[in-house]
């Protein structure tokens, strides 16, 4: 905590989670768990999620307090675990229900949002996150009662869930506009100056444009702020080399559009699928649903001057992350959280 001069202005919460995803040596090409310099970038795991933002984090306030700086608002940094690890502790959810008093502030500051090239290195936008999609994993499992693989049979649990999960490969949920994303679409297309960025501001007034949506969709980030997105992340079964499958496991990790529940999704999922046999349940869903903030000319104000300072020309645009932050936690404890 960072004490601030005012009596009566809330406190700002700068948080970042330092754990990461985790990684195997062998898929990389440098040791994914040593900070490696090389040609001007740093390696690791870690580096864009989230380590570099909790390192700016300490530092601003290390540098603040070397430099005697005394800001209005009191600033409160929360450097938390758990946010990449299944089924683990996660520290923003604790500290939202067990420490709220700690934590609490008018605004946070999160992970989400950043600048956007035109892939050529010139800066074209930078990104405001103000709201992300729900992220829900769903457990499929396929079972069967085996055998001897010496005598094989049509039914296989192997073959039954391998059909199911082409099928959700070959679905794409129809696209979609939130008031968020029709801005950011708008706004940053425009600003692209190329093709995919005319696309991106005609879907917004004529959204079954084929040929715009073709264009857009070769952008995987871009196609993913679209829609619902589900695809199979992991995949388990069978117990010996020599024996017919008796059960095989699948995750589907879904990233729900905002205005969808997770019942929704679930029967689409069972629709898509097309099959009894394949049971569908609830894998992690302990985190809440997002809730986006409002957009506060307090908060965006400087933003849009700093922006303007130092990138001159380049928009702050409100935009949705397709991924899922800690902000779900501090968002759905009362404190509108911004990345």
């Amino acid at each position: 905590v960072y004490p601030g001069t005012s009596k009566t202005l809330k406190p700002m919460l700068l948080l970042a989670h330092i754990d990461v995803v985790t990684a195997k040596r062998a898929d990389w090409v440098r040791d994914p768990y040593k900070l490696i310099e090389e040609d001007g970038y740093y390696y690791a795991r870690g580096i864009a999620d989230d380590k570099f933002q909790a390192a700016v984090w300490a530092d601003t306030l290390i540098r603040m307090r070397q430099e005697g700086y005394k800001p209005q608002r009191t600033i409160k940094m929360a450097l938390t675990c758990g946010e990449e690890t299944d089924n683990a502790f996660n520290g923003a959810a604790y500290l939202t229900k067990e420490k709220r008093d700690l934590i609490d502030a008018e605004f946070a500051l999160n992970e989400g949002g950043g600048g956007r090239t035109d892939g050529k290195g010139t800066l074209m936008v930078q990104t405001l996150q103000v709201g992300e999609k729900v992220y829900q994993d769903y457990k499929l499992v396929a079972t069967n009662p085996g055998g001897h693989s010496s005598q094989p049979v049509p039914e296989n649990a192997i073959y039954d869930m391998s059909r199911a999960l082409e099928k959700i490969a070959a679905h794409e949920f129809p696209a979609e506009f939130s008031d968020t994303t029709r801005a950011f679409f708008t706004k940053a297309g425009a600003m692209r100056k190329d093709e995919t960025g005319a696309a991106m501001v005609k879907l917004t007034t004529t959204p079954d444009d084929a040929a715009a949506m073709a264009l857009v969709n070769k952008d995987k980030a871009l196609h993913s702020m679209l829609r619902t997105t589900c695809v199979a992340t992991m995949i388990d079964g069978g117990h010996a080399l020599n024996a017919l499958p008796q059960r095989v496991e699948a995750n589907v990790n879904c990233r729900i559009f905002p205005g969808h529940s997770r019942e929704e999704i679930k029967g689409e999922l069972a629709k898509i699928i097309g099959n009894d046999a394949i049971k569908i349940s609830y894998g992690r869903d302990d985190k809440p649903v997002a809730k986006p903030p409002a957009l506060d000319k307090r908060l965006v104000g400087p933003m849009e001057k700093l922006a303007a300072k130092h990138f001159p020309g380049v928009p702050v645009i409100p935009a949705m992350s397709t991924g899922a932050t800690d902000a779900v936690y501090t968002g759905g404890a009362g404190i509108p959280t911004y990345g």
